[in-house]
């Protein structure tokens, strides 16, 4: 049995697309089958452009024959989570609010993506302006794992993580503002990172929470998150919150070992709740990265048990200060039959946002109201800056902080609809990182007794990346987690 071109990672496309061995129109070609073979059942893609992408495809086989401007992403054929605007290509959200929306202009992202080579596919569901954590709150249905079609691929960057998991792109971007790229990541089995806060320019992104949202790579494995991180970071004049420091080349030091690195594991994420199967895989990641040599602490993060409530009252306020745009005059699609400007703007918000994102506007506006700002949202920034400290405090001692991504494996599509808390828990071991503005990513680690991807978090100091992508190098090498891949996508090599 000989492998797919869609399995391929995108290092190994990129070797055989400089020997010639394929081109990226065959590469192309090949995804486009994939998709229109796999994804109905799955529904990652919102928009499909395969049309410009053959369009991209050739230009890129003449740019390799002629070795022209030749980037690691020349030719391979990507996918954009549809938060990201792009020039000339429907930009949705997820929301009924932008279900036409024509962009006239490039995010940062998408404009470094042009330039790098690569070939775009299309646009991936999620939940709705990315608030959710089960890509159950799409206007456009949710999106099934591919390990499993009765269960959610994790939120909100869930069709992100299913499309790659499942070889309909070859990598994807996400963002991640508790969560999204990497409880999505471990849910799916791939890897999945989140950027230090301002690392990647957020100009072109469609807003959440402003102080929280980053993009970051999804990927096949480890050497492709850093292949796609190098495309996208630097500083952007463009985006107010991007830092202007120097960037590495990621993909060097990635072989250079971990032995002498401290690891710290926090006792707070190992808690009452967390399912067995989750901690007796992440406890064995730990002891083989002792095996490879780091030297591994125990050490404490206080404020931990605040994050969720801290997190549920910022994000959710800056999100109903962001969506307040969407009111059918500025941005968004009018509703009809309005009698006044105040009917406008009631009819088109009531049409156009679902359920989750209603709820979020509702307890965002009430913590920012007269009289509960003091006692709500002015809290919660304090309570961010322990957090922070914390983070900070442990990492005078350790090198990088190891614990599990989700508390459980993907759970059934449904299963906790009816329970937001339980929902919003989901995401208790990585919006503390989002709160503190650190580095992220989660890799596979394991397997439940359902077959089901179980994540490993890394969370590293701010922008230092480049140790967070050689310890989770280290131990993908070691092991054999990221080379298990769910039934659907067994069945697509070639015999």
């Amino acid at each position: 049995m000989t492998t797919s071109l869609t399995q391929l990672t995108i290092h190994e496309s990129h070797e055989r697309l400089k020997t010639g061995d394929v081109t990226s129109e065959e590469l192309t070609q090949a995804y486009i089958k994939r998709i229109e073979a796999v994804d109905p059942q799955l529904n990652c893609y919102l928009t499909r452009v395969f049309d410009s992408a053959l369009l991209q495809a050739k230009k890129a086989d003449a740019q390799l024959k002629q070795k022209s401007d030749v980037t690691p992403l020349t030719g391979i054929p990507l996918a954009l989570k549809d938060i990201f605007i792009t020039k000339g290509i429907r930009t949705t959200c997820a929301s009924k609010l932008l279900d036409n929306y024509i962009p006239p202009y490039n995010s940062t992202v998408a404009e470094k993506l042009d330039r790098s080579g690569a070939v775009l596919l299309g646009k991936l569901n999620m939940d709705e302006f990315a608030m959710g954590s089960s890509n159950e709150h799409s206007a456009y249905g949710p999106v099934k794992n591919p390990w499993d079609l009765t269960r959610t691929p994790g939120g909100s960057s869930g069709g992100s993580a299913a499309a790659i998991a499942a070889d309909l792109c070859a990598g994807t971007f996400g963002t991640d503002t508790g969560g999204s790229i990497r409880q999505p990541a471990a849910m799916c089995g791939i890897v999945g990172m989140k950027p230090t806060y301002g690392r990647v320019s957020r100009y072109g992104i469609i807003a959440f929470a402003s102080s929280l949202d980053q993009v970051g790579p999804m990927a096949k494995d480890v050497m492709d998150c850093a292949l796609l991180l190098n495309a996208i970071t630097g500083h952007d004049a463009r985006d107010a919150t991007s830092i202007a420091a120097p960037v590495p080349d990621y993909t060097h030091g990635l072989q250079s070992g971990i032995k002498g690195l401290t690891i710290g594991v926090p006792r707070e994420y190992f808690i009452d709740g967390i399912d067995p199967q989750i901690e007796n895989h992440v406890r064995s990641a730990i002891d083989q990265l002792k095996l490879l040599g780091a030297n591994i602490v125990e050490i404490s993060l206080p404020h931990t048990e605040y994050a969720v409530p801290v997190y549920y009252t910022i994000a959710p306020a800056e999100a109903s200060s962001n969506l307040a745009r969407y009111d059918g005059v500025r941005y968004g699609k009018a509703a009809p039959g309005a009698v006044d400007l105040a009917d406008l703007f009631k009819r088109t918000r009531t049409e156009g946002f679902g359920p989750e994102v209603t709820l979020r506007i509702i307890i965002g506006t009430f913590v920012l109201s007269a009289g509960y700002y003091d006692a709500y949202y002015l809290k919660a920034q304090k309570v961010r800056t322990l957090i922070k400290q914390d983070f900070l405090k442990a990492f005078h001692n350790v090198d990088a902080i190891v614990a599990p991504t989700a508390p459980t494996a993907a759970f059934k599509l449904g299963e906790k609809s009816n329970d937001p808390l339980q929902m919003y828990l989901n995401d208790i071991f990585t919006i503390p990182a989002n709160l503190a503005g650190l580095p992220g990513i989660s890799l596979p680690c394991g397997l439940t007794e359902n077959n089901l991807p179980i994540g490993l978090q890394l969370i590293g100091k701010p922008l230092d990346e480049a140790t967070l992508l050689r310890i989770a190098y280290a131990y993908e090498q070691s092991t054999e987690w990221h080379t298990k891949k769910p039934s659907m996508q067994k069945s697509d090599a070639k015999k």
